[in-house]
């Protein structure tokens, strides 16, 4: 049986999905998604769960499951948002500089691999785009071939472009630049502790 990989991004007017049960409760329920996820306590680094069961499977920045039906997600405000499908197997990645530089999409790609599967496709969620996030050298030096100006003339880094040429597969966008953008929390701009979340299932 051929089952489908779905990858859905909220927005920030579905609300706060990492800290109220109520607004993740509306999102499942209009998306389709089950409402029980596997979910990891993000720390910028490039450990990755993997994971058959919802819930919190600890200190990671990204998930993997070959269970239909089982939601992963990360959660963002910046980073990136990052959905592999792997065709027997779902990736989740949450990507800023920190863990894009750690490794975290070639680890993620490393667990598919161990559970039998190879990415084919993959969708990035709202993340901060090259306009607006503004960098010192220390960072622009860790991504050499995606460095540029921001919409005033400092040095930045395409993270998007990072992210893209480490998967390695046909990448799509699911919404713009975080900063910038209406409908999305930013972190650097306003200092939210609200994220959107990045939720990766196979279809049962």
């Amino acid at each position: 049986m051929i089952r489908k990989v779905r990858a859905e991004f909220s927005a920030r007017s579905d609300g706060d999905l990492r800290g109220d049960p109520e607004a993740r409760r509306r999102f499942c329920d209009r998306s389709g998604i089950p409402a029980s996820w596997a979910t990891v306590r993000q720390v910028h680094g490039a450990g990755v769960a993997v994971v058959s069961e919802p819930g919190d499977h600890g200190d990671a920045d990204a998930l993997v499951t070959s269970r239909p039906g089982l939601p992963i997600a990360v959660f963002t405000a910046d980073c990136l948002g990052i959905v592999i499908d792997a065709g027997s197997a779902v990736g989740v990645a949450h990507a800023g500089w920190r863990g894009l530089a750690a490794g975290v999409i070639e680890a993620t790609i490393d667990a598919l691999g161990a559970v039998g599967a190879e990415p084919v496709v993959a969708t990035i969620g709202p993340a901060l785009g090259p306009c607006c996030f503004e960098v010192g050298r220390e960072v622009a030096d860790e991504f050499p071939e995606h460095t540029g100006s921001t919409s005033w003339g400092t040095v930045s880094v395409d993270l998007v472009g990072a992210a893209r040429a480490r998967l390695g597969v046909p990448t799509g966008r699911d919404g713009g630049c975080t900063r910038c953008g209406e409908d999305s929390f930013s972190h650097r701009r306003d200092g939210t502790p609200q994220r959107m979340a990045a939720v990766g299932w196979i279809e049962p």
